[in-house]
C-alpha cells in the first residue's frame, strides 16, 4: 500500500531537518528513510488504509507492538529493530513538536534488549605485524608503501577508512594534528604520530601517480582513488599469513588503537574525542573489552588459577 502523500511529505521533512540540523550522513539519511518508510507502510495497513496525518497523531502502544510483533515475525533481528525503533521514535518526535500533538505512545516504547557485541581488536604484537606483513604482499614498492602507511594511519590515529581515504594531496605532508570530519559532518582534531607521518611520506615519495592539491592522498594502480576493498584485501592476505581470526580488519585496527590507548592508561572521555564518538556510550564498549582481557590474564596467571589446571582430573582445586 502507498504511504500517504502528507505521510511522505512529512518524512521529507523530517529528512531535510536531520541533514541541515544535526549534520546526518548521507547513510544515515538512506537508513532513516527505509526505516520510517517501512514504518509508514504498516501503520497504513494496521490502521485501515487511513490517509493523511491524523492516523500518526493517534498512535498507540497497540499498534507499536504490533508493528515490532510484524518485524521480528519477518526474521528482523533485535539490534536492527532496535535501530528501526530509533528512527520511527525520532521522526515522530519531531512531527510531534512541530504539531502539537503527544506522541508518548511511541516515545516510551522499549527497545528490544540485544547483546551487544564488543569490539575485536588485535594484541598490539599482532597490530605491529600486521603493518609490517601488509608491506610484503606487492611486488610493487609503491602500493606496499602505500598500503602501510594506510594501516599505520588506521592504528596510529584510529581513522575510519573513509576517514583515511578521505583525505588530499593538499593535506600533506601531514602535520603533527589533523583535522578530520566523521560522521555526521562532525569535526575532531587527531594528532599523529611521528610513525604515521613517515610512512605517508615514504609513500608520496615513490608514488607514480602526478598529485594536485584536491587529488586524493592514496591511490589506486591505475592513479584513480584507493578502494576500501583493496585495503579490506591486502589484510586478508597478511591476516592468512599470521594466523589471525578473520575479525582482523581495517576497523579492528581502530578498535586496536582505542584499546592499546586505554590499557595504557588514556582518559575515557579523551578517547571519545579522538575518535568522534557522539556518545560517551560507545567508547564505553572499550572498557568492557580491556577487562575482559585483564580477566583472561588473571585466569592465565593467578597461582590459584594454576592449582586448578594441575588438579587431576575430575576433581577441583582447594578452596
Amino acid at each position: 500500500m502507498l504511504i500517504a502523500a502528507a505521510s511522505r511529505d512529512a518524512l521529507q521533512g523530517w529528512l531535510t531537518h536531520e541533514r541541515a540540523l544535526n549534520g546526518a550522513a548521507d547513510a544515515t539519511i538512506r537508513a532513516y528513510s527505509t526505516d520510517v518508510s517501512g514504518f509508514l507502510a504498516f501503520l497504513a495497513i494496521h490502521q485501515g488504509g487511513r490517509a493523511g496525518l491524523g492516523p500518526l497523531r493517534e498512535i498507540t502502544v497497540s499498534d507499536m507492538r504490533a508493528w515490532m510483533a510484524s518485524e521480528r515475525a519477518h526474521g528482523l533481528s533485535a539490534r536492527s529493530l532496535a535501530r528501526r525503533l530509533s528512527a520511527v521514535k525520532g521522526f515522530i518526535g519531531w512531527l510531534a513538536e512541530r504539531d502539537g500533538f503527544d506522541a508518548t505512545a511511541v516515545l516510551s516504547t522499549r527497545s528490544p534488549k540485544f547483546t551487544r557485541k564488543l569490539p575485536r581488536p588485535l594484541a598490539e604484537d599482532a597490530a605491529r605485524a600486521m603493518i609490517d606483513t601488509v608491506e610484503l604482499q606487492s611486488p610493487e614498492k609503491w602500493v606496499s608503501a602505500r598500503d602501510s602507511a594506510v594501516l599505520t594511519l588506521l592504528y596510529g590515529c584510529g581513522l575510519r577508512i573513509s576517514e583515511a581515504l578521505g583525505l588530499t594531496f593538499k593535506d600533506a605532508p601531514l602535520p603533527e594534528v589533523l583535522r578530520i570530519r566523521g560522521k555526521g559532518g562532525k569535526e575532531r582534531i587527531v594528532p599523529v604520530l611521528p610513525a604515521a607521518r613517515q610512512a605517508v611520506e615514504a609513500y608520496l615519495a615513490i608514488c607514480p601517480h602526478p598529485m594536485t592539491p584536491d587529488a586524493p592522498l592514496f591511490r589506486g594502480v591505475r592513479g584513480g582513488p584507493l578502494n576500501p576493498r583493496a585495503v579490506s584485501g591486502v589484510m586478508a592476505r597478511a591476516r592468512q599469513q599470521l594466523g589471525l581470526p578473520s575479525t582482523a580488519t581495517p576497523h579492528a585496527m581502530r578498535h586496536s588503537f582505542a584499546t592499546h590507548l586505554l590499557a595504557a592508561g588514556g582518559d575515557l572521555r579523551a578517547i571519545q574525542d579522538l575518535l568522534g564518538h557522539a556518545s560517551l556510550s560507545t567508547t564505553q564498549a572499550y572498557t568492557a573489552v580491556d577487562t575482559a582481557r585483564l580477566m583472561e590474564v588473571y585466569d592465565q596467571a593467578h597461582p590459584r588459577a594454576r592449582r586448578g589446571a594441575r588438579s587431576a582430573p575430575g576433581k577441583s582445586a582447594a578452596t
